[in-house]
């Protein structure tokens, strides 16, 4: 940190369009009392007054104001200013707010008024949330919580923010971490220290130590929760030709996404729209109809779809509820890789055509009329419950950053298991340490010394 004070708007820029109602403007930084002194009170700064002239409210209580231009001491708004002592603030910094009204014209004069006092400069993209984690605020899981929460389209994604923000990840690795500590310790304990009375069983402590971490390391990067969350559950739309598939995606989208005709073959590659499915953001896929086929174009349209099916998070299997159906599922489920009856859907479509009989597990539909619909969003929504509670026993990994630290980790715990030096194993055993530190922005070597000491008593 360069100790200098900033400001920028903190509400969404005002446009011809799109006037705000309010918009409000930050200061953090150790000169923000006295811009808050200089733009409320007239001549202020010409006068030089100091930031602790009674014309500086009380912390924490919000106050009426009209703000005016420091140099021709013109009005510009009247709206409410607060300031905020140091620690106890979002950034650890004095801080300071001004709420105004939303015009363009109000934001440009306030922030240009605020550049003509010197004392401050605008913030760079990110730079009071990066205060905040230089002050101890939060930690680095914590930031990109807060870039996710600002970044939520659907409700789940919301909440898994908002759950990273309140730390549970960081308290997730804070325990690994603790975890690793408490083993090296015992392991540095044994290499610098083997002539003093040390606790029995050491090693087979340090081996168990290695284990848990390593055990629940691969069972985090294992899971695809927040991977889902971030990028959209997968949901492949798969059937032979001309069955609906196609309609069946507008019908969801509620938009005429994919071409419709009654020509079979007419898909040739994959067609994706995203959805927002009960708050969980799906990636729904209409693939080209499964058939054998001498077409070289139609060729490799069925080997993406089968491609498509076997990578996606669940499958949807759309059948005409007019021709041989059940003769058609037995066959493409058995064909189709990672079928699970017990998420993936099959709907029967075409029902007011033909009435499907003989099967209670399938969704009855008619793309057409919309028939059905409520139940199959009714059983998308439970599948895709399903998918997503797997593991929910802990927070998500979510970050690209995350799973390389921890992959990074996970690897280093692995060599340490079969390395043929006990020197060794302390390396990697610090490597993986380094790693997790990385992922939260804590990496305090100085600790290990205080629970070799604190564990062991060295010296007495």
């Amino acid at each position: 940190m360069d100790g200098s004070t900033i400001y920028a708007l903190g509400t969404p820029a005002p446009s011809r369009a799109r006037p705000g109602a309010l918009s409000v403007i930050r200061v953090s930084g150790p000169r923000a009392p006295d811009v808050l002194v200089f733009l409320t009170e007239p001549r202020a700064f010409e006068r030089g007054h100091s930031a602790r002239d009674p014309a500086l409210p009380e912390p924490r209580r919000m106050v009426v104001r009209t703000l005016y231009d420091p140099l021709s001491g013109e009005a510009i708004d009247r709206g409410l200013a607060v300031w905020f002592e140091a620690p106890n603030t979002e950034t650890g910094e004095m801080m300071a707010e001004l709420h105004l009204h939303g015009g363009r014209a109000v934001v440009g004069a306030a922030l240009e008024a605020i550049g003509k006092l010197g004392l401050c400069r605008l913030a760079e993209p990110g730079e009071f949330t990066r205060r905040a984690f230089e002050h101890g605020k939060l930690d680095l899981t914590a930031a990109e919580g807060i870039a996710d929460l600002v970044a939520a389209e659907t409700e789940q994604q919301r909440r898994l923010a908002l759950q990273q923000m309140d730390g549970a990840l960081q308290r997730l690795y804070e325990e690994w971490r603790t975890l690793g500590l408490a083993t090296l310790a015992h392991l540095e304990a044994a290499i610098d220290f083997p002539d003093e009375d040390l606790p029995p069983g050491i090693a087979a402590n340090v081996r168990d130590g290695v284990v848990q971490l390593q055990t629940e390391i691969g069972a985090h990067l294992g899971d695809r929760r927040g991977e889902r969350l971030r990028e959209g559950v997968h949901i492949a739309i798969i059937g032979p030709p001309n069955v609906g598939k196609s309609s069946l995606l507008n019908l969801l989208s509620r938009r005429d996404a994919a071409i419709v005709s009654e020509t079979a073959g007419t898909t040739r590659d994959v067609i994706e729209v995203h959805l927002d499915l009960g708050g969980w953001p799906v990636v729904l896929a209409d693939t080209a109809g499964l058939r054998e086929s001498r077409d070289a174009i139609e060729q490799e349209g069925v080997r993406r779809a089968r491609a498509r099916a076997a990578e996606a998070d669940l499958r949807v299997l759309v059948l005409d509820a007019s021709g041989d159906w059940q003769g058609a599922r037995r066959d493409l489920i058995a064909a189709t890789e990672r079928w699970d009856a017990a998420r993936d859907i099959v709907v029967v479509n075409k029902v007011d055509l033909a009435a499907p009989s003989g099967a209670a597990d399938i969704v009855a539909l008619s793309a057409t009329s919309g028939a059905g619909l409520q139940e199959l969003l009714a059983r998308l929504e439970r599948s895709t419950g399903l998918l997503m509670e797997e593991g929910a026993s802990a927070p998500p990994l979510t970050r690209a950053r995350h799973r390389e630290a921890l992959a990074e980790a996970h690897a280093a715990l692995g060599r340490a298991l079969v390395a043929p030096e006990v020197a060794l194993v302390a390396e990697d055993l610090r490597l993986a340490l380094r790693a997790l530190g990385r992922i939260t922005g804590t990496v305090r070597v100085e600790e290990l010394l205080d629970v070799i000491f604190r564990d062991f008593c060295i010296g007495k």
